[in-house]
């Protein structure tokens, strides 16, 4: 397996070497150029995105992380720029999330990521101490104490020549913490390197590498990958507490959320709780308050939470290409890295889980609630329904007798008048009785009051209903 990789990274080597290909006995017209996807040399241009450095050991690093923000790119390219402005460097382009050029006394390379920027200053040469005279005392001072955002990751890296032996126990002691020393062989046992992922007194961490059979470009590899373990391990941790936070505060709201749901089936004293609007209205309120706050935790979480799975992700793969070989009596760097941020990425991911559940659940009570309230407010409009039909019903009969005692009224009236036309017939010297008149008008007048009136009520009735439907 090892001489299968070795012979791949040869093949990339010489590819990487035989850039300039001369190419004046090819055709020079496209003929196809217009029918280009507007993406494809973006697309080419992406694989070749992000070049490894080429170094030759010994050699000295100084690595950062600065965590600016996704919005942060067009800011942390500006002031690059500025400090090529200041010593005479062709500056990065205003689309550029990579670049690396050589300043003199030391070379830059910055790249742009989704929410934060590295800066790797980098000197080859021979040197004594490996942690001392590092290349960032070169850099202008008050241009490295204005770098945009905050830092995550300072590491200073110290890449041993061939020729150069592995320093004994009492020198690495000087060097690295002894208690949380790892150190393995990688790219195939081609080198080798040690850390101790602890914060030294120049609030630096520092990484060790020794060069056995390492080349310029393989050994740019290795540095990068080793920087990127260490940067990404970093970006996934920092969820960590924002996830310990968000845990406390789901510890409240799950068992806020269990009473409330006790409440929806009983009271306080323990008894079935007959439904009530008031009640269920009081308890629906605090489920809403609850699924507020609970999207708020959520949407102050989920970007983070999902990163730090991402950058885990990468931690893994980093660990991978590295092809660590274990050295007796150490730890190996993913072995220590699995100790500690296997443990914190499933509690992120326990806490994310946590809080999707919590959320179902609450919106189940909701609706659940809901459902009782919309029950309960049926029933009482049932109740009015039937009410008001029966007082309906007491109004049609009320109106029925008020319309019976209407007819005896216009009859009585109506009579009367007949009797005045009777009497009135009389004087003129008709031979008419006055009492056999009105008598006989009495039933006449009556049926005709009567089926005037129904006919009337019809008439309104339809006339309702006709408004009613349309």
């Amino acid at each position: 397996m090892g001489k299968e990789m070795e012979a791949v990274e040869k093949e990339i080597e010489i590819s990487m070497a035989e850039v300039n290909v001369d190419d004046s006995s090819m055709p020079q017209t496209d003929l196809l150029a217009k029918l280009d996807h507007p993406y494809r040399y973006e697309l080419t241009n992406e694989l070749h995105a992000r070049p490894f450095e080429r170094i030759e050991a010994p050699a000295k690093a100084t690595f950062y992380a600065m965590t600016s923000g996704e919005g942060g790119a067009k800011r942390d390219r500006a002031h690059v720029k500025e400090l090529c402005a200041r010593m005479g460097v062709n500056p990065p382009s205003d689309s550029s999330s990579h670049f690396s050029a050589d300043f003199g006394a030391f070379r830059l390379r910055w790249e742009r990521h989704s929410e934060f920027s590295t800066y790797t200053f980098l000197v080859e040469g021979e040197f004594v101490d490996p942690f001392s005279y590092m290349p960032v005392s070169k850099v202008p001072a008050d241009w490295l104490q204005s770098l945009p955002g905050e830092r995550i990751v300072a590491v200073h890296v110290a890449f041993m020549g061939a020729d150069k032996e592995v320093p004994d126990e009492q020198t690495m002691r000087k060097w690295l913490a002894r208690g949380c020393l790892v150190t393995s062989n990688v790219a195939s046992d081609e080198a080798q390197v040690w850390t101790d992922f602890q914060i030294h007194g120049d609030g630096h961490s520092r990484i060790l590498i020794k060069n056995r059979e390492l080349n310029g470009w393989k050994a740019g590899r290795v540095l990068q990958r080793v920087l990127e373990v260490m940067t990404y391990s970093n970006m996934a941790l920092m969820t960590l507490p924002l996830a310990r936070k968000a845990a406390a505060q789901m510890v409240h709201m799950d068992a806020a959320l269990a009473s409330l749901t006790s409440r929806i089936a009983q009271n306080e004293d323990g008894e079935e709780q007959e439904p009530d609007s008031d009640y269920d209205g009081e308890i629906l309120a605090q489920l809403t308050g609850l699924s507020a706050h609970l999207e708020r935790l959520s949407s102050s979480t989920v970007y983070r939470l999902t990163a730090s799975r991402a950058y885990y992700a990468i931690v893994e793969d980093r660990l991978k290409e590295l092809n660590e070989g274990r050295i007796a009596g150490f730890q190996q760097v993913g072995e220590f890295l699995d100790r500690r941020l296997a443990p914190a990425m499933r509690t992120c991911v326990s806490v994310e889980d946590r809080l999707s559940e919590l959320s179902r659940r609450t919106t189940r009570a909701a609706n659940l609630l809901r459902t009782r309230v919309d029950f309960a407010l049926e029933e009482q409009n049932q109740q009015l329904l039937s009410t008001m039909a029966r007082r309906s019903k007491l109004q049609l009969r009320l109106q029925e007798t008020v319309e019976g005692l209407s007819v005896a009224a216009i009859t009585y009236y109506a009579v009367g008048l007949v009797g005045y036309l009777a009497k009135a017939a009389k004087s003129t010297g008709l031979p008419v009785s006055i009492e056999m008149i009105q008598g006989a008008a009495i039933p006449v007048i009556a049926v005709g009051v009567w089926l005037a009136g129904r006919k009337l009520r019809k008439t309104i009735i339809g006339s309702e209903e006709d408004d009613t439907a349309h």
